[in-house]
């Protein structure tokens, strides 16, 4: 199953840390392996490349993470449009998924 937590402050969100597999399909088949890697590539890369925020960020061993160093309304909207991604996959593939929010 994959595990995606999202960091919350402020009543906005900071970042998220994803991690697992969906067991979906053999390694490398997997479509929703893909696509939530995909989407979490893309909030990264849009906070961290596209609006040069500073964030601790990076993806090694099955772990994605990219968590803003302050708030900021950008991250919380690149991040909340995450979470809404991740719960149609998730809604559309049952059981692949456990999307959990903490407190930072």
């Amino acid at each position: 199953m994959i595990r995606a937590e999202f960091y919350q402050s402020e009543n906005h969100y900071r970042g998220f840390r994803v991690t697992g597999h969906a067991g979906f399909a053999e390694s490398g088949q997997d479509i929703v392996c893909a696509a939530v890697t995909s989407a979490c590539m893309l909030a990264a890369n849009i906070i961290t490349d596209g609006f040069h925020i500073s964030a601790e960020a990076g993806a090694e061993d099955n772990v994605m993470i990219c968590k803003a160093r302050q708030p900021d309304e950008r991250v919380h909207a690149v991040v909340d449009m995450l979470v809404q991604q991740l719960d149609m996959i998730r809604g559309e593939y049952p059981g692949t998924i456990r999307i959990s929010f903490s407190e930072v």
